[in-house]
């Protein structure tokens, strides 16, 4: 399934991790220092004190499209995945799933607030089901790791979907249960109604393609996409 969505979204469309220190991605590559990198960084580290904005919505405004919400680790790689899988309209990153109104990011990288780095993706489910959607969260990270992607360790960084309907509860379950025998261990992925979606600052948002030249997108994003057969 993955390989066919992918191989479809490379046919239309020509076209997400922290640069805190010690944040890696699901590789296991360790993101530079952001004192260190580029411009992008030291905005990243300039901006950190500005409040997410709060989206409680639990369906797309536009009556055709759905939204998903999923948690796979560092929100910058789960993006570059998904914003170019047919049928997928926008991808945005942000917080979901804590306890604390309007955290920052670096609030959120503290563990502390209890919410997970995700994206919120509104797709067209004429041409891309939800249940396709579960099939390549599966393939894009490693769901059989509590609390952690790679080097990255915290409950920010939890496997999770964030259903938004009793279908995709269902659909959630159901795709874990067929995907369980495919993973050595078992896969721990929060299955959760969804909650306030916050999200994130501007400088996330599509932040590996603004990005790509900064150290973490090319020594972790990159690889993860060329592994995958997409753009990058």
């Amino acid at each position: 399934m993955l390989r066919t969505l992918l191989s479809s979204a490379l046919a239309l469309v020509l076209v997400a991790g922290c640069t805190q220190p010690g944040h890696d991605g699901a590789d296991g590559a360790t993101a530079p220092d952001p004192a260190s990198t580029t411009d992008a960084a030291t905005t990243e580290a300039s901006a950190m004190t500005d409040d997410a904005t709060p989206d409680a919505t639990a369906a797309s405004d536009d009556p055709s499209r759905e939204i998903a919400t999923f948690g796979a680790g560092c929100f910058w790689c789960v993006e570059a995945v998904l914003e170019q899988i047919e049928g997928v309209h926008d991808v945005v990153s942000g917080y979901m799933g804590g306890e604390v109104a309007n955290p920052t990011y670096k609030e959120v990288c503290t563990g502390t607030t209890g919410h997970a780095e995700v994206v919120q993706v509104h797709f067209d489910p004429s041409v891309v089901g939800f249940a396709d959607l579960v099939e390549v969260f599966w393939d894009l990270h490693d769901p059989t790791t509590l609390n952690r992607q790679g080097a990255d360790v915290g409950t920010q960084y939890r496997s999770a979907i964030f259903y938004h309907s009793e279908a995709q509860r269902e659909a959630a379950e159901a795709g874990k249960a067929a995907a369980n025998p495919r993973f050595d261990g078992r896969i721990v992925t929060e299955i959760s109604a969804a909650s306030t979606f916050y999200e994130a600052e501007d400088y996330h948002q599509d932040y590996y393609f603004a990005n790509r030249d900064q150290p973490y997108c090319r020594a972790v994003i990159s690889p993860k996409l060329k592994k995958l057969g997409l753009k990058y």
